[in-house]
């Protein structure tokens, strides 16, 4: 079992006042629009790795490499663009903790900011992003399960799905191309950050693995919306802590706190 903690947008300061050390994660998810100095103290203190997406109000971290001498952007060296340690899972799959984990960062496209795009283009990148899924499995790039398992953990993201437990103004909605990213990845949970719930409780929403489903019937946690039939997606502006069995059917929550 790995717990996992979970956090994004906006910085509670209780966890870097002794918290995270008492939560004792296995994992740091950043799922974007937090400073990485931020992600660096709480990996640093709970000597957890820190994997992240980034949000539409973080840097643009497009065009670096790193490779055996370092940091690179446009042939010239760099310094490491994200949290130093972290490691940025924005279209890859990555195996951290044991865990598979599938990343997609921004938001829709509202302005010209980084980190922004509209959804026929991450539709594309979900796309090549299921791509690498589908080559790392077969190449056991991101480590043999029993019977090759493809099954992603966790998918994080920094927007939500469209339709679920997203907003209705322009910077706010979600994107649909995720609902079919989750039909083909099937993770255990979608995690995700951007809509701040000022001070609401935000409802966790289950998407449906069937993609014959009624759009029209969104199932929240409807008894016949269980782990084998849905995914489970939850925001976690603010922090989430859970626990994850890789390779399991689904996330227990051990303690919220909906932002800061």
């Amino acid at each position: 079992m790995v717990r996992v903690l979970a956090v994004a947008d906006e910085v509670v300061d209780g966890l870097t006042h002794g918290l995270v050390e008492q939560l004792a994660p296995d994992l740091i998810l950043g799922a974007g629009d937090l400073p990485f100095d931020y992600l660096e103290t709480l990996s640093t203190r709970s000597g957890a790795p820190c994997v992240f997406v980034p949000g539409n109000h973080d840097r643009d971290l497009a065009g670096f490499h790193r490779g055996r001498s370092g940091w690179t952007r446009a042939g010239l060296p760099a310094n490491d663009p994200g949290p130093a340690g972290a490691v940025n899972a924005d279209g890859r799959v990555v195996t951290v903790a044991g865990l598979r984990i599938a990343g997609l960062g921004g938001s829709i496209r509202y302005n010209d900011g980084p980190n922004q795009y509209r959804e026929g283009a991450q539709r594309r990148r979900a796309d090549l992003l299921r791509w690498r899924h589908r080559i790392a499995v077969r190449t056991r790039r991101i480590g043999a399960r029993p019977h090759c398992d493809p099954q992603v953990d966790i998918l994080l993201t920094h927007s939500p799905a469209r339709g679920y437990g997203d907003g209705d103004d322009g910077p706010h909605i979600g994107f649909r191309c995720l609902v079919d990213l989750v039909q083909s990845l099937r993770p255990q949970a979608l995690i995700h950050g951007h809509i701040h719930p000022y001070g609401q409780t935000p409802q966790d929403r289950r998407i449906p693995l069937d993609r014959d489903a009624d759009p029209s019937r969104r199932p929240t946690n409807d008894e016949d919306a269980t782990p084998a039939t849905s995914t489970l997606s939850l925001n976690t502006v603010g922090y989430t802590v859970f626990d994850i069995e890789a390779g399991g059917t689904g996330i227990t929550v051990r303690r919220r706190r909906h932002g800061s």
